[in-house]
């Protein structure tokens, strides 16, 4: 087990696994679903905006430039940071993360944004009924590290 005394030492270690992704949460919620519509349509737990789905909402499609939205840059994550911290009235926000060579479930990828190569979709990479979905997503989330209120880390 190694220990990390500063921020920096943690920086370091990360890069040498290649890249890492990360999304802010408010501490309560879910990292990889959504529990409420609060934050847009769901089914079986999964925003509509986030991935592409059938007609009948039981399936989702393959599509690279959907799928959940990753910091995979620290300054990238810093700014998805402050977005979310400014929208959760007080809360505190956590730092949930995994790094590049994990092992994701089949059929799940991350892809970088065409637009912005700081920002990563987890996406469909073969169609899926939205409950397999939900339960990768699970899968995912039991496997992140979290950082708590990252705000002083970030």
């Amino acid at each position: 087990m190694e220990q990390f005394r500063i921020i920096q030492d943690i920086r370091e270690y990360i890069k040498s696994y290649d890249a890492f992704f990360a999304r802010p949460t408010q501490r309560g919620e879910h990292p990889t679903l959504y529990m409420d519509d609060k934050q847009g349509k769901t089914y079986n737990n999964i925003r509509e905006k986030d991935y592409l789905f059938s007609q009948c909402k039981q399936w989702d499609i393959p599509h690279s430039q959907m799928g959940l939205s990753f910091s995979a840059h620290w300054q990238h994550l810093k700014d998805q940071y402050k977005l979310k911290k400014k929208h959760a009235k007080g809360s505190p926000v956590d730092v949930f993360w995994v790094i590049e060579k994990c092992d994701l479930p089949e059929g799940l990828e991350f892809i970088a944004d065409e637009r912005d190569k700081q920002h990563y979709f987890l996406t469909v990479t073969r169609k899926m009924t939205t409950a397999q979905l939900h339960q990768k997503l699970i899968w995912l989330a039991d496997r992140m590290s979290v950082i708590r209120e990252a705000q002083d880390a970030l």
